[in-house]
């Protein structure tokens, strides 16, 4: 963004209006403090203050590596700024800079976890900034450097290096450039040149370009071959003004005077400057296949089309959301820095932004993720000219990036808590992808311990084929795609996934498989006193992809189902229920769905099968949703939810949701329940025990039983949309004689490979027990 005084066009002044409503609104500004412990009584204030608090301290005086057990330390970064070089503003001032401070703390939290203070200092003088920074060691995990303009921005990250024990990363310069790096190395992968054969032209020669050269000369481009001009022209030794020490490291001796003379035969150019600093004059004269690196912004050097239409064999990037390619540092300091703080790196070092690098520039060639594709609807994404570096959307970039770099400390010598197991880390920082992420760990496991069939009707889904191959990489799963080979291998082939029909899965067609007369003669056989003839059994099996699935698990072909992505739910529900049956002794079927909040993670049932189900239902509902939860590893805790409180209204439904209670309570008494009670009595035990004091339910319930379908539905899509983070698992269905589970058509990637987990492990937990 640039200062611009000219008159803003409509769209621009309706940027303008939505941006400043965005910052004032509904709470002014973008980040707060919220505290992490209760503080309801006074038990609370005594541990978390005065006297409690001391045996904390005290700890620390000790040892003060308990800081990071103790305090928020440990997750904590300041992003400190003195407002001289605020995006392309220039220097506007620290209090004007503090919008985009508190906005680089909003992508700490939002991609990686991490808590911010943001810090704007009104101090211009390096040696005071060095001062002040430095003594705020105690207080912070890390230090993020921004919008600190060059030269000083140099001194002042190598001085508080040299003095501080935590990582200290100017992320002008440096994310910028390992997202630089990763691109120029997979457009010369592209374009098949070696790193140290290529001439590199440059564009600007502030702290980004610096620091990208000085990367991409640990890369491997020799320096010989690298020209670089600033506002007056090359870079040369014949030069009489004064030059600092970042930009004598790159003086040339060189006849060449201006960015034209220096692009002319250049393999790579790399732009840190300004608007339309290159012209498609001068990429008419660059080598063969050249990369364009134009990251002005938010006018590049120059525009894509215009840099296309000059050499249609070049490669382009840009700072730019609205063209392939962005170079944007989101890809980089979020997971810099979870690596870094996780494993108490006391500095970050070349070997950890190297690390960056490298999965960058891997991840670009991987099948891209659900969000990712969501994000893109409509673009195909794939390795190759117009896709060379990640998109800010891929979520596996803390996946990759935050493990690699904790290593790298490790090896480094930086690391001061190094983490033993990589795998394991890697696996709790799926909290930070799913947020279903240790929510599911437990059932993760139980389906990698052993990895059954599972059908899946809509085979040719895009989101199935996704969500296989996201599986399949977890060893969750042997999977069955019921679909047309054909269209099967085409998507495949559209994603860019690796899945290969007959050897990762099996398929299953619907109009042609030799298991047909089989199939339909076994549907025939379940549903001929139902008044269906052979030709009707015929047609059904031909028509419901879920009736094969049902079928496959009927005669021993699968172990699990997933279906419903398309089609309402009872159709769905219909077929399970004539092929699968309900299990021996359930009485009744039920679904219940799993939804993770900002303070608790609840069950609701019964979301979609039964009207308005009897007490003795609802004791059967609540029986096989705790023995459900049991399969997360999450003891359950029952509320019989009502409009009614211990007696307080004899209304039908009241008095049935309490004779549900009793019927559980006498059936299953080792199982904490209670009821009827009210929605602001379900996590409130002061409330509960003020009214009967021998309440079995202690702390807040898990698990909601409401008394019919339209106030167990309503619940938990109201919850879904205003309750927090609003992640779900589910519908799970409850009551079938197998792992047969009826999604919406709404579910996302994520949630079908969270119910292929969960009918894995339904399905062993099933076989160990026949």
């Amino acid at each position: 963004m640039e200062k611009n005084t000219k008159p803003l066009s409509p769209a621009e002044q309706a940027l303008r209006e939505a941006a400043l409503e965005y910052h004032r609104s509904p709470v002014r500004g973008k980040i707060s403090v919220t505290p992490t412990k209760p503080l309801s009584n006074q038990r609370d204030l005594s541990l978390a203050y005065s006297p409690g608090v001391a045996y904390a301290c005290l700890a620390i005086e000790e040892n003060p590596a308990l800081a990071a057990d103790f305090t928020s330390r440990g997750n904590l970064v300041g992003v400190v700024t003195n407002g001289t070089a605020v995006l392309g503003l220039g220097d506007i001032g620290p209090l004007a800079g503090k919008p985009v401070m508190e906005g680089k703390g909003c992508l700490f939290q939002k991609f990686a976890g991490i808590d911010v203070f943001d810090i704007e200092l009104a101090e211009k003088d390096p040696d005071k900034l060095v001062e002040i920074i430095a003594a705020l060691e105690p207080t912070l995990g890390g230090v993020n450097l921004e919008d600190i303009k060059a030269p000083e921005c140099f001194t002042i990250e190598r001085r508080l290096r040299e003095r501080m024990k935590i990582p200290v990363f100017h992320d002008d310069q440096h994310g910028t450039a390992i997202i630089s790096a990763a691109a120029v190395i997979n457009g010369l992968e592209l374009v098949g040149k070696q790193i140290g054969a290529i001439k590199l032209a440059v564009s600007g020669a502030g702290a980004a370009a610096i620091a990208c050269l000085d990367l991409l000369v640990a890369l491997g481009v020799k320096r010989e071959n690298i020209f670089v001009c600033d506002s007056r022209g090359v870079i040369h030794d014949r030069r009489e003004d004064r030059l600092d020490e970042s930009k004598k490291r790159y003086q040339q001796k060189t006849p060449a005077r201006t960015l034209a003379d220096v692009m002319a035969g250049a393999d790579v150019v790399l732009g840190c400057s300004a608007a339309g600093a290159i012209t498609p004059e001068m990429v008419k004269t660059m080598a063969d296949k050249p990369i364009i690196l134009a990251l002005a912004n938010p006018e590049p050097e120059i525009r894509p089309e215009l840099a296309r239409a000059a050499r249609p064999d070049c490669i382009i990037a840009t700072g730019r959301s609205d063209y392939p390619n962005q170079v944007n540092n989101v890809l980089c300091f979020p997971y810099i820095f979870r690596g870094a703080l996780d494993c108490g790196a006391t500095r970050i070092t070349e070997e950890m932004k190297l690390a960056c690098v490298r999965e960058i520039a891997a991840l670009a060639k991987a099948e891209i993720s659900d969000e990712v594709a969501s994000a893109y609807s409509g673009r195909e994404l794939r390795f190759g000219p117009d896709y060379i570096i990640p998109t800010p959307f891929d979520t596996r970039l803390i996946l990759r990036i935050a493990p690699a770099v904790a290593q790298a400390a490790l090896e480094s010598g930086v690391a001061a808590r190094p983490i033993a197991d990589l795998d394991a880390y890697r696996q709790s920082l799926t909290r930070f992808v799913t947020h279903t992420g240790l929510f599911m760990r437990p059932v993760f496991a139980a389906a990698r311990a052993a990895p059954k069939r599972v059908a899946y009707a809509e085979g040719e889904d895009e989101r199935v084929l996704r969500a296989v191959q996201a599986a399949l990489d977890e060893k969750l799963v042997k999977p069955i795609l019921i679909g047309r080979p054909a269209v099967i291998a085409a998507r495949i082939e559209r994603a860019g996934l690796r899945l290969v029909p007959g050897r990762d899965v099996e398929v299953v067609n619907p109009e042609d498989d030799a298991r047909f007369r089989q199939y339909w003669e076994a549907y025939h056989r379940l549903n001929a006193r139902n008044g269906v003839t052979p030709d009707m059994a015929k047609a059904a099996v031909r028509r419901s992809n879920t009736t094969i699935a049902a079928l496959m698990i009927h005669l021993g072909d699968a172990d699990g189902m997933l279906c419903g992505l398309v089609g309402r739910f009872d159709a769905h529900f219909a077929h399970v229920q004539e092929v699968i049956g309900a299990a021996p002794g359930a009485r009744c079927y039920a679904t219940m769905n799993a939804l993770m909040l900002d303070k608790h993670t609840l069950f609701i049932a019964d979301t979609f099968v039964n009207d308005d189900p009897s007490a003795e239902q609802l004791a059967d509902i609540a029986a096989m949703a705790a023995e459900e939860l049991r399969r997360f590893g999450v003891p359950p805790k029952l509320a019989f939810v009502s409009h009614s409180m211990y007696g307080s209204s004899r209304r039908p439904s009241a008095l049935k949701m309490r004779a549900a209670r009793d019927l559980f309570v006498q059936r299953h008494p080792d199982i904490p329940a209670d009821g009827e009670l009210q929605g602001d009595a379900l996590f409130n035990e002061e409330m509960r025990a003020s009214l009967v004091p021998d309440s079995a339910l202690h702390g807040a319930a898990n698990v909601l039983i409401l008394p019919n379908l339209d106030a167990a539905n309503i619940l938990f899509n109201v919850l879904k949309v205003t309750g927090g983070k609003g992640v779900t698992v589910g519908p799970i269905l409850l009551g079938a004689n197998a792992p047969a589970h009826i999604l919406n058509p709404a579910s996302t990637v994520r949630r079908i490979v969270n119910m292929t987990a969960l009918a894995v492990a339904d399905a062993g937990a099933r076989s160990r027990l026949s």
